[in-house]
């Protein structure tokens, strides 16, 4: 079940000067896509559309689009903010149906840094990718794939399969490829190895 619903008006002009008119309005014009229909403009009352905005559960997720009585299963994939206010300016949304089977990227987090011996030794987590392309049912979409980094070492490599994906949830690449590595940073190579070289001279001077 969608958590969030915008209530969504079809704009009457289309265009930079429909879209003006309905920021003028104090609403956010937006555009539906999909399926087997024509592209719909659209606007939602600003103050709505940054609440859904601003639950961090709009873009990504399955939404309900409510006009007048009518309702539809969407997906927002793309909200464009204006550079100087950081408002909304303009979304997509995309129709589905609420087990159709969507691709959609997933942003990839990592926790427990503090628990990772490579890390606490001076390692960098070199995140290759911080989002993954999936294929999932639109109402199951994960939120996010979080990896644990406790006991992980310098020149370790962490790769998709070693994330848990929900059932029925793959990735859209046929091979196990590479998320992130622990690398060695090198002051704190260059460090032990100064520290190493200091202790064979303190040695050698004893002798």
């Amino acid at each position: 079940m969608a958590e969030i619903v915008l209530n969504v008006e079809v704009r009457e002009r289309t265009g930079t000067g429909g879209a003006r008119a309905a920021r003028r309005d104090g609403k956010v014009p937006g555009v539906l896509y999909g399926g087997d229909k024509q592209p719909v403009p659209i606007a939602v009352r600003a103050n709505e559309f940054r609440k859904a905005l601003y639950t961090g559960k709009l873009l990504g997720h399955l939404v309900t689009l409510k006009h007048g009585g009518e309702t539809q299963s969407v997906i927002a994939k793309d909200v464009q903010m204006h550079p100087v206010t950081d408002e909304p300016w303009h979304f997509d949304l995309y129709r589905v149906d609420a087990h159709q089977q969507i691709k959609i990227a997933v942003p990839v987090h990592f926790k427990n840094a503090d628990e990772a011996p490579g890390i606490k030794r001076g390692g960098t987590l070199n995140v290759v990718r911080h989002d993954v392309e999936l294929l999932c049912p639109a109402d199951r979409i994960p939120e996010e794939l979080v990896f644990d980094l406790t006991g992980l070492e310098i020149g370790d490599t962490i790769r998709i399969s070693a994330f848990q994906l929900p059932e029925g949830v793959s990735t859209t690449m046929d091979r196990d490829f590479v998320v992130a590595t622990v690398t060695g940073a090198s002051a704190a190579v260059e460090e032990e190895t100064a520290e190493g070289a200091e202790g064979e001279a303190a040695e050698g001077s004893e002798d």
